[in-house]
């Protein structure tokens, strides 16, 4: 990436863009395991579409953002520092994560909130290969009876919500899709 296209990438309709892409963020974590369609950004390589519209949706110059992986680059920096100033932190500082699941382990890496404040807590941004509605029956808030959908690491996500209230929230992106899996959604092996 040179840098002129460190600017390229944003919305291109700035108000309406985000207003669209919180409304399908807001969705998707209000119904855990539904599938959306999140585009607006175009994110450097490897971050995928829906991926980096979270990014530009949700963080500003307040939200700490942890980097894991591949997504750690100069480009990314570049991008997300232009289009949203937030700054990037370790992960046990970070608001928002964003990687692959594998270089977002452990969990307790991240803040998980407080008695008195369980929304300070992180929300992962996890980039997987897939997303369809099969495999982990989930339950609770938000699902009318059971939701399917198909997760990296069941135990660990189990482990997660059994912390609730506290725990991390989590958001799946797969291209131009994206689910989430808020902390107080019970999930139990396929059957």
């Amino acid at each position: 990436m040179n840098a002129q296209t460190h600017f390229s990438g944003g919305f291109q309709d700035a108000p309406r863009d985000a207003a669209h892409a919180f409304r399908a963020a807001m969705t998707v974590m209000a119904r855990p395991g539904e599938i959306r369609t999140l585009v607006g950004a175009e994110p450097p390589a490897p971050l995928s579409v829906a991926a980096g519209t979270l990014l530009l949706t949700l963080c500003d110059a307040d939200t700490g953002v942890y980097l894991a992986g591949a997504a750690d680059t100069p480009d990314m920096r570049q991008w997300l520092g232009f289009h949203t100033g937030a700054p990037i932190v370790e992960a046990s500082k970070a608001d928002f994560a964003i990687g692959r699941w594998s270089d977002l382990m452990p969990l307790s890496d991240y803040r998980l909130g407080t008695s008195e404040y369980p929304d300070r807590s992180a929300t992962l941004i996890v980039e997987s290969d897939a997303l369809a509605p099969k495999g982990a029956v989930l339950n609770g808030p938000g699902i009318k009876t059971t939701a399917r959908l198909s997760l990296p690491d069941i135990a660990a996500l189990q482990g997660n919500a059994m912390l609730y209230p506290l725990g991390c929230d989590f958001f799946f992106t797969c291209g131009d899709q994206v689910a989430a899996l808020p902390r107080s959604t019970q999930i139990q092996a396929e059957g």
